[in-house]
């Protein structure tokens, strides 16, 4: 969520950069600023008022200790419509904090100035492109056909328990799977991260303090009886571990990772693209989380992707880095890049990781802030990557080290596997 005060003090800035994604409602942000003139102008009415009254009380009680009565009647006379007018000038605050509160939670966060226009994904930028197309057979199969040869993941046997999108690991599957999130959470680990369980359902104030409410409520399931929801990914409880947490200026940067199933309704998904493991309902992920300070971010989300390519590099995968453009960012991200694996078999590139940057997005709507050396309280930055969700990885590998004898099992992934190859 964007705050008033810089909205109202950087309006031309602030269109600007909604217009890099493209935004459809710009009207909503003089809306919003004429509300707050009239919001500030009732609270400097309300509070002179207050003043008022509270001056008028004691000059009324002093009067009464020393007996002139008569007195002290007359000021009550004279200040007794104070009472309607500060309960009406109440009253009308609310409102105006509700109505410019129900506005700016429809404003995305702004793009950061490298963040370049555009409304679809062929107009991202290519940061980087690593390594060369896996030479494979000349009967290479997509993941879908190698995991039913192979009997490691059976989609329909998903489709019979749940519904589609929700699929079954068997064996060696079910071991490869259980491999990679071990070995993402130790690398995660070692790289100073602090590994964190968490719930799998939360509360709609963690919802909304990460931005998925009430912008992606209908992409995630809704437990109605008990009013939660599957979490889509561990960035949401992680996060909120830190909602309404003033911390210290010597603790940042936090740094938190933690492996959840993810929960996603992805309405609309249809078409080949989506075929086994491109898209599901239920998916595995390791999640990183990031809590620093303002002015070190940027820094941050380099050295975030860079360790998430580092991940790639030791899976042994070809992959490019995107810089998302403005109209397929998220909602909250100031700045996005997405890793994408190449995958021969099917001839297109998988996204395996998003890594943002959402500034103080988050952090203003769930009061994550810390006390600056000075005494000086202000928000902080948030940021949170995939490192990695498992899905098109467990695909990339199924497609790129499929011989002719079976697939090969990349050779970091032996020591948790306990194979070398599926056959």
């Amino acid at each position: 969520m964007l705050q008033v005060n810089y909205i109202r003090e950087n309006r031309e800035k602030v269109l600007e950069r909604l217009n890099v994604r493209n935004f459809k409602q710009p009207e909503l942000v003089d809306q919003i600023i004429s509300i707050d003139e009239e919001r500030r102008q009732t609270q400097n009415s309300l509070d002179n008022l207050s003043a008022e009254a509270n001056s008028a009380a004691k000059q009324i009680g002093e009067l009464m200790r020393n007996g002139k009565k008569e007195e002290a009647e007359a000021i009550k006379a004279k200040t007794a419509s104070n009472k309607d007018s500060i309960k009406t000038l109440g009253d009308k605050l609310t409102e105006l904090e509700q109505n410019q509160f129900n506005l700016l939670v429809q404003l995305p966060n702004l793009p950061h100035d490298l963040v370049k226009p555009g409304t679809t994904p062929e107009e991202n930028e290519i940061v980087l492109v690593h390594g060369e197309p896996a030479k494979l057979p000349a009967d290479a199969k997509p993941h879908w056909e190698l995991t039913a040869k192979y009997d490691i993941i059976d989609f329909e046997l998903g489709v019979k328990i749940t519904g589609a999108g929700f699929p079954v690991y068997k064996g060696k599957g079910a071991r490869l799977q259980r491999a990679l999130i071990n070995f993402f959470l130790d690398e995660a680990i070692a790289a100073g991260y602090k590994e964190m369980q968490v719930p799998h359902l939360v509360n709609a104030a963690s919802g909304f303090g990460t931005g998925q409410l009430p912008d992606k409520e209908g992409q995630m399931y809704h437990s109605t009886v008990d009013d939660l929801y599957l979490i889509p990914t561990a960035e949401v409880p992680v996060t909120n571990l830190y909602r309404d947490v003033i911390l210290k200026e010597e603790d940042l940067p936090i740094k938190n990772t933690a492996y959840t199933p993810c929960f996603r309704r992805e309405a609309g998904s249809y078409g080949s693209h989506v075929r086994g493991l491109n898209r599901l309902h239920q998916f595995d992920k390791v999640e990183l989380v990031q809590v620093t300070h303002p002015d070190r971010s940027y820094e941050t989300l380099e050295e975030m992707s860079t360790y998430v390519q580092g991940l790639l590099q030791k899976l042994g995968l070809h992959y490019r880095v995107l810089r998302l453009c403005g109209g397929d960012m998220g909602f909250g991200s100031a700045m996005t890049y997405d890793m994408e694996t190449w995958s021969a078999s099917q001839e297109r590139w998988l996204e395996v990781s998003s890594v943002s940057n959402v500034e103080t997005f988050q952090s203003n709507r769930s009061k994550i802030r810390f006390k600056g050396k000075e005494g000086k309280t202000q928000l902080a930055h948030t940021l949170n990557g995939s490192a990695l969700a498992l899905p098109r990885i467990v695909a990339s590998i199924l497609e790129n080290y499929q011989t002719e004898n079976g697939i090969v099992i990349p050779e970091v992934l032996r020591r948790y596997t306990g194979f070398d190859i599926i056959d």
